[in-house]
């Protein structure tokens, strides 16, 4: 995992708790586990938004709310 080993884990999460303290860990886990989250499901959209207009402009084809009325 990058280059850490489990000593040094040991010590990046003992000065975190040193900062923080026990009652702000949660919070802090819950907050970064709900950024990644929000960042993977940006990226997976972003993928999926680049396929569609790859394979539209391939078939020359665009979508009914793309269409002028």
């Amino acid at each position: 995992m990058m280059g850490l080993g489990w000593f040094e884990l040991v010590v990046i999460f003992l000065i975190v708790l040193i900062v923080f303290g026990a009652g702000r860990l949660p919070e802090i886990g819950s907050g970064l586990g709900k950024g990644i989250m929000n960042f993977k499901k940006s990226v997976t959209e972003t993928e999926k938004a680049l396929k569609e207009g790859v394979n539209e402009s391939k078939t020359g084809e665009t979508k009914e709310k793309d269409k002028p009325a």
